[in-house]
């Protein structure tokens, strides 16, 4: 039995080896994604330029358990509509069954998508269930920054008791 006097802290729990190793394997993998998202998101902004991409405008929605990008829009230096080119780039990953790292090519359409759903996933999991949510990614190619404007669906309920 341990006994907490009030004012003292509490002694931190002790962690087993295999818990602190499992920990630190999931902190290196947590920093290789970090650094991953970092090298594709400079990929894309690379092969958006080298096509004359100006920017991207991502529009996703998702409820009930699925979400879905609905449109890319691509725009040029001219702030016009185009259509993105099926050229491809290299984006890294890491298997997630071995941690070893690899690489896809995909065309830019696909490359727009997966760091979608990767940043979607990163900043707010779940955002396909329940009511949902939309939204609209700008990536800006020549800014190289990625905006992201989201809007989380939830259904309110007020409980309401009286005793006359």
């Amino acid at each position: 039995m341990t006994i907490h006097l009030p004012g003292r802290a509490a002694p931190a729990p002790e962690l087993s080896s295999e818990l602190s190793r499992i920990l630190a394997e999931q902190a290196e993998r947590d920093a290789a994604e970090v650094a991953l998202h970092a090298r594709n998101k400079e990929v894309l902004f690379d092969g958006l330029r080298l096509v004359g991409i100006a920017h991207a405008l991502v529009s996703f929605d998702g409820s009930g358990d699925s979400g879905q990008i609905e449109s890319i829009e691509a725009r040029n230096d001219a702030d016009q509509s185009v259509t993105l080119p099926a050229a491809q780039i290299t984006f890294a990953g890491i298997d997630w069954q071995s941690g070893a790292p690899t690489e896809r090519c995909l065309t830019l359409e696909g490359a727009v998508e997966e760091l979608v759903y990767d940043l979607l996933s990163d900043s707010h999991s779940g955002w396909q269930d329940n009511d949902g949510a939309y939204g609209e990614f700008c990536i800006d190619a020549r800014a190289r920054t990625i905006h992201l404007e989201f809007n989380e669906r939830f259904t309110s309920s007020e409980l309401y008791t009286h005793d006359f």
